[in-house]
């Protein structure tokens, strides 16, 4: 497993376990036997799917945890196997197998790989125009889902508070509005002190799932 995903894996199940007062032991090394299998990547995501079966009370990952699963095949799957895999039938055929899985934290995750490679600060704005384009024609179904924050860039130099109460007034319908809190949290404030992540998780109104994620996000960036 590529060590900057383990990171972030590890930090999340623990918010979440810590948060919703579970134990975690279990899941988190069965979570981690699906990611360091050697298996194909659709029997990968098998396994993870019978994992989140067997733990129902860890389902909200589910998607999320699809999404790092893909990233770290792309990290380091891809590199056993021929250089034009991403371009084959079989690849493509898996893309359509799973069109209709994982979030849009992927998005957020690949952003920030593509800013620990150019050596570069995560930042909203940049995410928004030269990551997604949204201001590009072509690109507008990609500014229809993320229309929340391009509407709320003011709230990077805001509090949790603020972010918190414009998360709670989201329709549920929009694609990021379960991620608005927790990845909108991460632009405003990417190294939180013990403090100020306490306070992050007192003003939500989904703990569990928003420490999880926030703590993922963070982990990842620190990798």
């Amino acid at each position: 497993m590529n060590p900057q995903i383990e990171k972030a894996l590890k930090a999340s199940i623990q918010e979440y376990a810590a948060s919703s007062n579970q134990k975690s032991d279990v899941f988190e090394r069965r979570i981690a036997e699906a990611f360091k299998s050697d298996r194909p990547y659709l029997e990968k995501v098998e396994l993870l799917d019978r994992v989140f079966d067997d733990f129902a009370n860890f389902d909200d990952l589910r998607e999320v945890y699809f999404d790092l699963l893909l990233i770290n095949f792309f990290a380091v799957d891809v590199a056993k196997l021929e250089s034009d895999y991403l371009e084959s039938a079989e690849w493509e055929d898996i893309e359509n197998q799973t069109i209709d899985r994982g979030t849009e934290l992927l998005n957020v995750l690949l952003y920030i790989r593509e800013c620990k490679d150019e050596k570069i600060e995560a930042d909203l704005d940049d995410f928004l125009k030269e990551f997604l384009l949204v201001e590009e024609d072509e690109f507008q179904d990609e500014y229809r889902i993320y229309e929340p924050f391009i509407a709320n860039q003011i709230l990077v130099d805001s509090t949790f508070e603020e972010i918190a109460k414009v998360a709670g007034g989201l329709d549920s319908d929009q694609e990021v509005a379960d991620l608005f809190y927790p990845v909108m949290s991460f632009f405003s404030e990417p190294e939180p002190t013990e403090a100020q992540f306490e306070d992050f998780v007192a003003l939500s109104k989904n703990k569990a799932f928003d420490a999880s994620i926030y703590a993922l996000i963070l982990a990842y960036n620190q990798s």
